[in-house]
């Protein structure tokens, strides 16, 4: 893994080819009828993200396992909704748009005839692959993902950013420390915790009855962590009310379980591979071959234009 030096892109690529998906119309198609909104879309972010923030390093960072059974193990709800097809011998299967499904496998085709990094490893998610790229990476990060769990990375000492899609990837909200604090009153470290307490019904993570994102938010100010939120349950003298004192008692048992869900995982056993960013695509036939069967056109071509510029 090459990312001694200069600033690394992490895509959160099933984040980014879901809006994609959405926001290209599906009378985007390949010769044969198939649509393709969703691998032009992608490209279109990736040729836009790469002008804008000329990255050293890229990485197209994968789900081999959507919802990891460790994690089910802990909270069973965890991403309960999603389940089209439960699986006993391998990953459940997630409900997915029926044109979503096989434009994936293109999409992972063209990111290697391209040559731009492309990591899954199992049994993890994308967001575990970027937290670990993001722990051994030793210059700044920009980690690009419409997916907020992701803003417990932040960290302004070690240059780590979220760029939170808002309209395509043209306008992003950049995520730092001082609009973590503005908006949620936590700093990036701050953020699984007040997830965690909070819930979120997107992930199946019920949180602690009762307790909202302000509350939250003010009982990680008053008492530093989770740690120090259920130290302050045990003593009498800390400033809690009755009802909050039985609720976080109550909610033991998934408080217990709740951080090793929601915090993403940084020792990922990664593989070996070239993350810098290509100039010149690995595989050139390859390339020819998929942009001509799957109609890539203009969007392909921007990239390359990009990438090589």
């Amino acid at each position: 893994m090459t990312t001694r030096s200069g600033k690394c892109l992490l895509l959160d690529t099933p984040s980014l080819y879901f809006r994609a998906y959405f926001g290209v119309p599906e009378s985007v198609k390949a010769p044969d009828g198939t649509p393709v909104n969703a691998v032009r879309g992608l490209l279109e972010f990736i040729d836009r993200l790469v002008r804008d923030h000329r990255p050293d390093h890229l990485v197209a960072c994968m789900d081999a396992d959507w919802r990891p059974q460790w994690r089910v193990g802990l909270i069973p709800s965890y991403k309960a909704h999603r389940v089209a097809e439960e699986h006993a011998a391998g990953p459940d299967e997630e409900e997915v748009p029926d044109t979503l499904s096989p434009q994936v496998p293109v999409i992972e085709a063209v990111l290697d005839a391209l040559g731009i990094a492309r990591v899954g490893v199992e049994p993890y998610e994308a967001d575990d692959v970027i937290g670990t790229f993001t722990a051994r990476a030793e210059g700044p990060v920009d980690i690009v993902t419409g997916d907020r769990d992701l803003y417990q990375l932040v960290d302004d000492a070690r240059g780590v950013r979220v760029l939170y899609p808002l309209k395509g990837v043209g306008t992003l909200q950049v995520t730092d420390e001082a609009w973590l604090r503005e908006k949620y009153g936590v700093d990036g470290k701050g953020y699984a915790d007040l997830a965690l307490l909070r819930g979120d019904p997107s992930d199946g993570l019920p949180g602690v009855p009762g307790i909202g994102e302000k509350t939250a938010a003010k009982l990680l100010a008053e008492f530093g962590d989770l740690a120090g939120i259920m130290a302050a349950v045990e003593d009498p003298r800390a400033k809690l009310t009755p009802s909050q004192r039985k609720r976080l008692e109550e909610s033991r048992p998934y408080l217990a379980v709740a951080p090793k869900v929601v915090r993403v995982a940084g020792d990922v056993p990664l593989p070996d591979v070239d993350t810098a960013l290509p100039h010149t695509p690995r595989d050139p036939a390859a390339l020819e071959e998929l942009a001509a069967r799957w109609g890539l056109g203009g969007s392909l071509k921007r990239l390359l234009a990009t990438l090589g510029g």
